[in-house]
Parts: C-alpha cells; sequence; structure tokens
C-alpha cells in the first residue's frame, strides 16, 4: 500500500504572504487528498488559516523566541509528525537546520543560499522574477516540484455562520445601526499601512470618507491595528453618526469576521486586502507600479478589485529610492477611488 505524503509548509512572514500562500495548500490537497497537511505560522498570522479545511494541523513557531532551548523544543515537535517532505516559501537559515536536524528528507527552500547548500536543501528559482509573475503563482512552484498542476491561484479565508453569529451577539450596537439603514452599504476603510506599502495620506482618506457620506445609505467602517490607533480621532472632523471606529479594537480573527460583512473594502496594499480577496470581498486598492510593489506581484486574488496606480512616469520619478514611503502625491484622484467604489458595489447589486 503506498504511504501517504506528510507535507509541511513553513511560511513565517506577515498576513498578506500567509494567505497568498492558501492557494497552494488547497492545490496540494486537491492533488493529494490522502496527504497530512501542516503548515507552520508566526502566532499572530495563524487566525487566518483556521477552519481551513484543508489545513490538517496548524503548528506555531515563535520566531522572536531565540533560545536553543525553543529551538529544540521546535526539532522535537516537528520530528514527531514524520513529515516527509517541507516546504520553506520564505527560506531562513533558522527554519532550514530546524528541518534538517527534524530529519525531514525532502525539503524545498528558495534561491541557493549558504546555509541551504549546507543543510542540502533543495531549491525552485524566481528566475531574478523576470517574467513578473504573482507572489501566489511563486508560491505555486513548490507545488509544481512535487507534481502539482494547479487550477487556481484564488486566496481563500473560512469563516463559519457560528463566528458571524457570535460576533454580531458582542456587536450588537453597531449592527442594529447598520440593519437601521435602508439599503445600507458597509465600505471599510483601511487608512494605514505601518509603510509596509505605499499609501495615501490620512488626509485623503478623510475626504474620501467625506465624499462617500454624501450617500445617506453609505456607513464607513475604520479599521486597523494597535499601532494604528492615532488616525481614528483624525476622522471626527466628519461629525458623522454613519463613521464606525474598530481601530486598535479587535484581534485578527475578529478582523476577517468584520471584513467579511463589508460591501467594499478601500486601501493600500496591505494584510486586509488579501483577507477581503480571501473572502470574496470587492476592493479597491492603491498600489504603486514599481516592481517591488507591483500588483501583478501583490495583488488581490480571487474577488472583484479596482487596482489604483499612478502614472507609471511617478513612481520612477518619485518613489524608486524607498517606494514604501510613498504617499502617491495626489497622483491616486479621490473621486475616481470613490467610482470605482461604486462600480463594485453596483455590481455585486445585479448579482
Amino acid at each position: 500500500m503506498k504511504k501517504s505524503k506528510r507535507i509541511l509548509i513553513i511560511r513565517p512572514d506577515r498576513i498578506g504572504d500567509v494567505i497568498l500562500s492558501t492557494p497552494l495548500i488547497r492545490e496540494i490537497k486537491r492533488s493529494f487528498p490522502d496527504s497530512f497537511l501542516a503548515v507552520m505560522v508566526n502566532p499572530y498570522t495563524k487566525d487566518v488559516l483556521l477552519n481551513n479545511p484543508n489545513i490538517n494541523q496548524i503548528i506555531i513557531d515563535n520566531s522572536k523566541d531565540l533560545s536553543k532551548k525553543y529551538f529544540f523544543q521546535q526539532v522535537k515537535l516537528i520530528r514527531s509528525y514524520k513529515f516527509d517532505i517541507a516546504m520553506m516559501l520564505l527560506p531562513t537559515e533558522r527554519h532550514s537546520w530546524m528541518l534538517f536536524l527534524a530529519g525531514i528528507p525532502n525539503r524545498i527552500g528558495v534561491g541557493t543560499k549558504l546555509y541551504q547548500v549546507l543543510t542540502f536543501t533543495k531549491s525552485v528559482s524566481r528566475n531574478k522574477y523576470i517574467p513578473l509573475r504573482h507572489e501566489a503563482d511563486y508560491c505555486m512552484d513548490f507545488g509544481r516540484k512535487i507534481g502539482i498542476t494547479p487550477i487556481s491561484l484564488d486566496t481563500e479565508i473560512f469563516i463559519t455562520e457560528e463566528e458571524k453569529k457570535e460576533f454580531i451577539s458582542i456587536h450588537q450596537e453597531e449592527f442594529k445601526f447598520f440593519n437601521s439603514i435602508l439599503n445600507r452599504k458597509i465600505i471599510g476603510i483601511h487608512p494605514g499601512s505601518n509603510k509596509s506599502a505605499p499609501n495615501w495620506k490620512i488626509e485623503n482618506y478623510i475626504h474620501l470618507a467625506k465624499l462617500l457620506l454624501d450617500n445617506p445609505n453609505n456607513i464607513i467602517v475604520l479599521t486597523g491595528n494597535n499601532d494604528e490607533i492615532h488616525f481614528a480621532p483624525k476622522f471626527k472632523s466628519l461629525n458623522s453618526s454613519r463613521i464606525i471606529n474598530f481601530i486598535g479594537k479587535l484581534s485578527l480573527r475578529e478582523l476577517c469576521i468584520l471584513i467579511s460583512f463589508f460591501d467594499v473594502l478601500v486601501s493600500s496594499s496591505t494584510g486586509p486586502m488579501h483577507i477581503a480577496a480571501g473572502l470574496k470581498i470587492p476592493t479597491v486598492s492603491l498600489f504603486c507600479t514599481l516592481t517591488a510593489c507591483s500588483p501583478t506581484l501583490w495583488g488581490p486574488l480571487g474577488n472583484k478589485s479596482k487596482i489604483m496606480t499612478p502614472p507609471l512616469d511617478f513612481c520612477n520619478n518619485f518613489c524608486k529610492d524607498d517606494p514604501h514611503n510613498c504617499d502617491f502625491n495626489d497622483s491616486i484622484s479621490i473621486n475616481e477611488v470613490v467610482n470605482n467604489i461604486n462600480i463594485l458595489i453596483n455590481e455585486q447589486e445585479k448579482l
């Protein structure tokens, strides 16, 4: 009898990166339905993988704990699962040695770092990003390496009806207000990015909210993490009861649940954009055209989306030195963002 595969995928980086690994997870399980598939992530990002039917086990790895004791505890834990394949979607020296010492026979990374050579790690190549493909497609190269022919690159996040009901119960006042407005549309605005991506100035998001409030059916919901709490008071100048502030008030899982109620989300190229895509919630997203930040590489997958970028010559001239600090300098029209929001909402109404 043929032994079923036991596969470990390691994705130790940010929310969006983990979500962009979900197509690989799904396609592996589709190709090898009897396989045991585990995913190792940081404690914070596990929430985007909860209830994923393609994952047998989520393994938490606190990459901030650099003690030898913790390292060898993790080696022992990994060894206990008896994996025969391990995929490091973002190779690190720590994980390379961890998998080597855990005795996993087939270990795959990206590139040819010295520590990968020393640990006899196999590799997939990104060919210097020529031609430029999507990050999810680069991840899928790991699946192709073990014989998978992928069908789709759509991302996915799974929220249960029970989670939604519990969230509504906890936030009864907000949802009573939502339901009191006839034909209401919930528009999420995520104004922060922690400089992980080019982004508008906060004043542009405030102006956007002001224009959206001209439609009495629109409700604005603000999202963000604890580091972005300072944005919330800036929207108070609009003096509207139709702006609901959730910035810094939710866990990552709760944020996923909240976004599942949106009609559209507006943001830069951030984790919440990928959360919305994984939930099939429409997005209007602000992107730089430079390769490192390009929507070709990092755009949302699996949802209806509108990508907004400055003219090509703007990025080449103004933000090439450090695109993460770029604020687009008003090169992306606020009115055009409003138009795209309305287009997406109208498309949803026709379905």
